[in-house]
């Protein structure tokens, strides 16, 4: 017993010795972590499946996602009274960045932002300063400034739209091209001003008279849907459209254009431009009638900010996305392109390559400059 008495001294003696030598200790055990960034996307009303600009705005964060491993998550907004709801659950989640898509979150987001000064946000398709007039802060509009903690995401479609514009233009059989929008707002009416423009600039420099259905920028008035969401309307836009004459049509309504790809495929007797993202690989289903696509990368957008916020170098402000930087553009031809003649492709690039130098511009355009 006196032997295992002075066994247990000396190794008790030993464990002090080392300690007081600073030999080192076990390290603790602790579980693993999550992403160190996170982002989240508030969708409109169309939904994370709209093929459009709420699908490019997660697909944004997918590919932050996967290259930059952070964290991401989508709310999806089923009436316009979730996007405030949306936003505070981000908030009180403690994103790192808050994305929300489109225009109608112009008032939410700036609210929850100043709220909350030290968390960044972007905004797709909208810009601050806001309000003019009358309108009331907070209510009418959502900032009478910038707002330091928040970008806004701008695109110039109307330059991308310009080219298609002037495709369907030397491309329609009939003389006439159509449109149609979701909304009256302006990040809908920019694709079809553009549009109209390069109907216009065709028609000028090739000494034709295609006609322009569904939209009137001098009257700021068309055909629009007043959603983003039913197919049924877009159908019926179409049809009603084809029937007047339009043998190419652009929908600028989300969802509801995949409608109207369908009246064209089961009638046979128009073909669809789409917007936003390229629709032969997002609606593959379609691709027989696709002619192009008016592409408005916010996903690139999306990304880039992220990237900015994550290095430090996020700002406030407008950031916007032209052809120059190919933050727009008009998709490739695909099943269609050996049946563009190359006299008419030739004029396209030469007209994007006006509308980068600034030789054209959309306005000027409509304005008769």
């Amino acid at each position: 017993m006196k032997k295992l008495y002075i066994l247990i001294a000396v190794v008790l003696a030993t464990s002090m010795l080392l300690t007081a030598c600073g030999a080192p200790a076990a390290a603790p055990t602790t579980a693993s972590s999550g992403p160190s960034f996170t982002a989240g996307i508030v969708t409109d009303t169309g939904g994370i499946d709209d093929k459009s600009f709420n699908a490019l705005s997660w697909k944004g964060v997918q590919d932050a996602m996967s290259q930059l491993s952070i964290g991401g998550k989508y709310l999806e907004s089923k009436q316009q009274s979730d996007y405030a709801k949306n936003i505070q659950q981000f908030l009180d989640e403690k994103a790192n960045l808050i994305v929300t898509v489109g225009f109608l979150m112009g008032v939410d987001t700036a609210t929850a932002a100043k709220a909350n000064p030290k968390t960044d946000f972007a905004i797709v398709d909208y810009t601050y300063p806001d309000c003019s007039g009358t309108a009331v802060e907070g209510k009418d509009c959502g900032s009478k400034t910038d707002i330091p903690n928040v970008r806004g995401l701008n695109f110039q479609t109307d330059q991308a739209a310009f080219l298609a514009g002037y495709l369907a233009a030397g491309m329609t059989k009939t003389g006439k091209v159509g449109t149609f929008g979701g909304l009256n707002i302006p990040t809908v009416t920019i694709f079809e001003k553009g549009f109209e423009a390069g109907v216009k600039y065709y028609d000028t420099k090739n000494s034709k008279t295609v006609a322009l259905l569904g939209w009137n920028t001098a009257k700021n008035d068309g055909l629009f849907t007043n959603n983003f969401t039913s197919t049924d309307d877009g159908n019926k836009f179409a049809q009603t459209l084809q029937q007047e004459g339009a043998d190419i049509i652009m929908p600028v309504a989300g969802g509801v254009g995949l409608g109207s790809a369908a009246y064209c495929q089961s009638s046979k007797t128009c073909l669809i431009i789409g917007v936003d993202a390229d629709w032969f690989n997002t609606a593959p289903e379609y691709q027989s009638i696709e002619l192009s696509s008016v592409q408005k990368k916010v996903d690139v957008a999306v990304f880039k900010t992220i990237q900015d916020t994550m290095a430090g170098k996020f700002t406030g402000g407008t950031v916007t996305y032209a052809l120059k930087d190919g933050g727009v553009d008009l998709a490739p031809f695909h099943n269609f392109d050996s049946q563009v003649p190359d006299a008419l492709k030739a004029e396209i690039t030469q007209a994007k390559a006006d509308l980068i130098s600034g030789a054209i511009t959309v306005d000027g355009v409509l304005s008769g400059k």
